[in-house]
């Protein structure tokens, strides 16, 4: 495979290797996470069922990726309750600083330049560690709306670049007092 192909392409960070780097005081020109939101829909409601998206490998999820996931589970919701029927949470936040230490890439390139050995590269993007069976997404929904929060996870996992699972909560029975 032509070292081009492999420059740019997002599985060169998927892996979580390496130091997290992530603090903005020591690398300028990071690039502002593309997530625009991480609460959906009706906050302030009490649902009665809970949906969980969860990670089942440890990786990285670029931030485009993760606002990609985010936009998809929310245009099901959206289409199916509107805007205050239920309650979508992104629950991880790309803090990881990618970076790429940019090669000439043309025919003949292995002559002009081979690189810095451990150099640093300017920043390109953002990532978010991901541990195994760490939620993701959380979508909180009425009682005859798991379905189609199920369906919002199933779209929004294929947007990621691992295997997710769905967990749905059962719902907590009432508590009666001792005394009643």
């Amino acid at each position: 495979m032509p070292v081009w192909y492999l420059l740019m392409k997002g599985r060169n960070y998927r892996s979580p290797s390496g130091q997290a780097f992530t603090r903005m005081k020591y690398i300028h020109g990071s690039p502002a996470p593309k997530v625009s939101k991480f609460n959906m829909g009706d906050l302030s409601t009490q649902f009665a069922r809970k949906i969980h998206l969860v990670a089942k490998e440890h990786v990285q999820i670029r931030h485009n990726a993760l606002e990609s996931a985010r936009v998809s589970a929310n245009k099901i919701l959206t289409d199916r309750w509107g805007e205050t029927g239920y309650r979508l949470q992104l629950c991880v936040y790309p803090h990881i600083i990618l970076r790429e230490n940019k090669m000439i890439a043309t025919a003949g390139a292995d002559r002009l330049q081979e690189g810095m050995r451990r150099a640093f590269g300017k920043p390109t993007g953002r990532a978010a560690r991901v541990e195994n069976g760490q939620s993701i997404l959380i979508i909180y929904v009425p009682e005859d709306g798991v379905e189609t929060a199920k369906k919002a996870c199933e779209v929004a996992g294929t947007k990621l670049p691992m295997k997710t699972r769905i967990i749905v909560e059962e719902p907590v029975a009432p508590q009666i007092p001792a005394g009643a």
